[in-house]
């Protein structure tokens, strides 16, 4: 399942660590399966920790520990929206059930057009920002009241070309 050339980018990860603490890339080796794969499945979890020398139950741990990891496909834009207490304090469950209206589907589920996917986060750090969320793990929205959110929605929608 993972090509020689996955094994070839595990290596340079791998060769940043003391040969005796390989396992610390990890991370680095599951975010190059999830960057090739769309997601990280138990079956790439398997070949990670062997390749690490790992228990295969450490390197799930990691992949269900951290957001970051997608265990199974998501749509094109994944929607984390913080609903950590303070965010909550501030609307981050208000926005959060928003977007299910909106996208007409529940957290943890994709629209069928595949577009997006909805999901509920731990903190993201700004909850002075709140309700704050994070669009495809690298851009953080900050303030996202009921307007922001459609803004944000449609916008994504008109740049794929679909109304």
């Amino acid at each position: 399942m993972i090509s020689e050339t996955t094994k070839a980018r595990f290596a340079r990860e791998v060769a940043k660590y003391p040969p005796d603490q390989k396992q610390s890339a990890v991370m680095a080796c599951l975010a190059i399966v999830q960057q090739e794969q769309g997601h990280v499945s138990p079956e790439s979890e398997a070949e990670v920790a062997e390749y690490l020398g790992m228990p295969p139950i450490a390197v799930h741990e990691v992949t269900t520990f951290y957001n970051m990891y997608n265990q199974h496909k998501v749509g094109k834009y994944k929607l984390n929206v913080c609903t950590n207490l303070p965010c909550q304090l501030r609307d981050g469950l208000k926005a959060l059930q928003h977007l299910e209206q909106r996208l007409g589907i529940e957290m943890g589920e994709t629209t069928p057009d595949g577009l997006f996917t909805l999901q509920q986060c731990e903190c993201l750090g700004a909850c002075a920002d709140s309700p704050v969320m994070l669009v495809n793990d690298r851009t953080m929205c900050s303030f996202m009241s009921a307007d922001k959110l459609d803004q944000l929605i449609d916008g994504l929608r008109k740049a794929e070309g679909v109304a």
